[in-house]
């Protein structure tokens, strides 16, 4: 079975503010399919991690699916099992705080779980044509939300 390979990408109006910002997320399959969507009250990295749980909707069970991400918050938790030690203490941090987007995270590793999954970490705004495409993609899903809210 080939791999499929897909970008993902997530956008928070202000990323550096707590929650409660607009935000979008996107995703992009080499093969030209694509995905976007957003929310009104979301952070950047629940964005991130929405893009991702989306691309792996949009695909089989026992799929080989490489995801390229910019999110190091992503990339991380996978290639570096912060599972085992969340799981460990019952789902709280090293500082015994209960694990933000537990949520997500729940229903991403689920998705992971049920697929052959590669992770690549890709470097954000660096000129990657896909990556470039997931990012306007998300952008222009949180811009149109935002713009059918401010004319209600």
């Amino acid at each position: 079975m080939e791999e499929i390979k897909v970008y993902t990408d997530g956008a928070c109006s202000n990323n550096q503010a707590p929650g409660g910002q607009p935000g979008g997320w996107g995703c992009v399959f080499v093969n030209g399919e694509s995905f976007s969507g957003a929310d009104l009250l979301t952070t950047n990295n629940r964005m991130e991690m929405t893009a991702v749980i989306e691309a792996l909707s949009h695909t089989e069970r026992g799929a080989a699916v490489a995801v390229f991400s910019d999110s190091a918050y992503v990339i991380n938790a996978f290639v570096q099992n912060w599972f085992k030690g969340w799981e460990s203490r019952g789902w709280k941090n090293a500082k015994g705080q209960p694990v933000e987007n537990q949520d997500l995270w729940r229903r991403m590793r689920t998705l992971v779980m049920e697929r052959r999954v590669r992770w690549v970490k890709v470097k954000g705004h660096a000129g990657d044509v896909y990556n470039e495409m997931a990012d306007r993609l998300a952008v222009n899903a949180m811009h149109a939300l935002m713009a059918k809210h401010a004319r209600r």
